[in-house]
């Protein structure tokens, strides 16, 4: 088998290629752990071209692979030699450090838990000579060994051959019952600001992954290729080794091209900000009509980015060179979401037929809807539990409801409304989902009364406001009466910065009285009592009537028939004007 130098290999003459080629045949002896002509070997080229060079050598003194990096770092390989990967790999990794520094990095002492090295080796190297060198081993627990660094003619070449074999003892041979944690680990990255990261560090932990780092690169807009700049993308993929990552999630919604071209330079899988949002809602739906739009959202979301996965899908240009399976592959993989996004709509069609059907049902007994709307996370449910005596679901999670839900309810003055929980809006809510949780998020749009919920104990309260209203008005729901609600009054010290805010605290009880009135004063505001006196020669008009509002008491009289029943002011007007102010008998306003 013939081998080759791998890695940046662009610009190097095809005479450094070839001395790096023979380093192949190079044989280490048996108490050899790094001879020193291999050293000056590897600093003379790493000098000329400015440039770290890695290569892995065997327990039997062979070098089994060479690879050329940048003048800063150099890609280490999952090299391994052995099947079970708790155990050592068998191959060390030495490589060089062109600044001088001969010191481990955090990314080379990551490479060496991940990859379960023998040992990783840093060489400073200056002016084509070997400086100081630095070695580390695995422990016992995955706990680090690391000598101090040594001059490059003073290595303790036996004394670390023994540290390879006496960690071997060790490593992997750990009580297999110990209980590890499955969670993902996670390097956050974001243009826009800190506020938004720290967000989506929380989308991240409900998403059950483990943040491990979080970095901002301020950008007016995102890059085309990879939505941050080529350098800091290099610099991330070495924060993501140094820190053990398994995902790196994104704070914007990136496009497949951008995911595809991350991956390569990362090494990690990439997620972004709308995909993320989708776990979270995968996880959470529970009913039905849940999971049709959450799996809708995410087909919707996938369909546009099938060139992003792998390149075996991303043959879309015609001609030589781009026809056969990989197109075919393409095209396979989209007829089969757009077949299951079809059946998908046929459900959901069939369920907002039923749920019309109810919608309808509440309307001719004329109950009116009181919505709970409002940021994620912000007490809607803890809110509809404290009114209403429920036990829905609640957690200090975000996207903690995603099913709408109604329990009936009654005011002071005995009119029955309908008061329901709403999944929580967000910053940057994904379009696919708008688009699949219509029908959800209609509750909010045609519900008589709104009760905007806003979190008194966050910082970004204003901004989350905004978000609510924005999203609101995306759904056309602009007109209804709204009541502008601060919850966890009790957990920090707010004002009421919009006019006429209720101040409760869902979790206490305080307020909660007072929000009770302002609800059934806008609903009175709409709706009133009347009752109406039909004489027996009209008859006919109470088969109008009745349908249109909740009636409270229908009495026959020597005149006629008198009807009691809680009506909107529209259709009262409306009645009215069609047969006359005779038949109105007396209007509680």
């Amino acid at each position: 088998m013939k081998y080759q130098v791998e890695g940046n290999t662009e610009g190097v003459r095809d005479a450094m290629l070839a001395r790096l080629d023979s380093l192949y045949g190079y044989e280490l002896g048996q108490d050899d752990f790094l001879p020193r002509e291999l050293m000056k070997l590897l600093a003379e080229c790493s000098c000329r071209l400015n440039r770290e060079i890695a290569v892995y050598i065997t327990r039997d003194g062979e070098i089994v692979h060479v690879a050329i990096g940048t003048d800063c770092d150099v890609e280490l390989t999952d090299y391994r030699l052995r099947r079970n990967t708790r155990r050592l790999s068998r191959v060390r990794c030495v490589h060089t450090h062109p600044d001088g520094d001969g010191r481990l990095s955090d990314v080379d002492l990551s490479a060496l838990k991940i990859f379960r090295y023998d040992a990783m080796t840093a060489i400073g190297v200056r002016n084509e000579e070997p400086t100081f060198v630095q070695t580390a081993f695995l422990g016992e627990g995955e706990e680090l060994i690391l000598p101090e660094p040594v001059r490059w003619y003073r290595l303790p070449e036996k004394a670390w051959l023994d540290q390879i074999v006496f960690s071997d003892g060790l490593v992997g041979r750990e009580d297999t019952r110990e209980v590890r944690s499955d969670k993902e680990r996670a390097v956050l990255m974001g243009i826009e600001s800190m506020d938004s990261l720290e967000e989506l560090r929380r989308l991240a932990e409900t998403a059950g992954a483990e943040v491990a780092g979080v970095f901002l690169q301020k950008r007016d807009r995102p890059d085309g290729a990879l939505c941050i700049g080529k350098g800091r993308a290099e610099e991330l993929a070495r924060d993501c080794q140094a820190l053990g990552a398994d995902v790196c999630i994104f704070d914007e919604e990136l496009t497949g091209v951008q995911v595809r071209n991350l991956e390569d330079i990362l090494r990690v899988k990439v997620v972004d900000r709308t995909m993320l949002i989708l776990d979270i809602f995968a996880q959470r739906a529970s009913s039905a009509e849940g999971k049709l739009q959450v799996e809708l959202a995410q087909l919707q979301y996938q369909s546009t980015r099938l060139i992003g996965q792998g390149l075996v899908l991303s043959r879309l240009a015609g001609g030589i060179g781009t026809r056969g399976p990989g197109e075919s592959q393409l095209e396979m993989n989209r007829r089969r979401i757009r077949e299951r996004m079809t059946d998908l709509r046929a459900k959901m069609t069939e369920l907002e037929k039923q749920r019309s059907v109810r919608r309808k049902s509440r309307e001719r007994n004329e109950t009116p809807v009181v919505a709970l709307v409002g940021y994620t996370n912000a007490g809607k449910s803890t809110l509809l539990n404290a009114m209403t005596g429920s036990d829905v679901y609640v957690q200090d999670q975000l996207f903690a409801t995603l099913d709408a839900v109604s329990r009936r309810m009654e005011t002071a003055e005995k009119t029955e409304y309908l008061l329901t929980d709403t999944v929580g809006f967000i910053r940057k809510l994904p379009h696919t989902l708008i688009s699949a949780f219509r029908s959800t998020l209609e509750e909010a749009a045609l519900a008589d009364v709104l009760v905007i919920v806003s979190d008194g104990a966050s910082p970004d309260m204003l901004q989350q406001h905004d978000t609510v209203e924005e999203v609101l008005a995306e759904l056309g729901a602009t007109e209804q009466k709204r009541i502008e609600v601060i919850n966890k009054c009790d957990a920090a010290e707010v004002s009421p910065v919009f006019p006429g805010a209720v101040m409760i605290s869902a979790k206490t009880g305080e307020g909660l009285e007072e929000l009770r009135q302002k609800i059934a004063e806008a609903l009175q505001a709409s709706h009133t009592l009347v009752t109406f006196m039909i004489p027996f020669s009209r008859y006919g008009i109470l088969a109008e009537i009745r349908p249109l509002g909740r009636v409270i008491s229908e009495n026959h009289t020597a005149e006629g028939t008198e009807l009691t029943l809680y009506l909107s002011k529209e259709d009262t007007a409306r009645i009215v004007r069609k047969h006359g102010a005779g038949i109105l008998a007396a209007t509680d306003a």
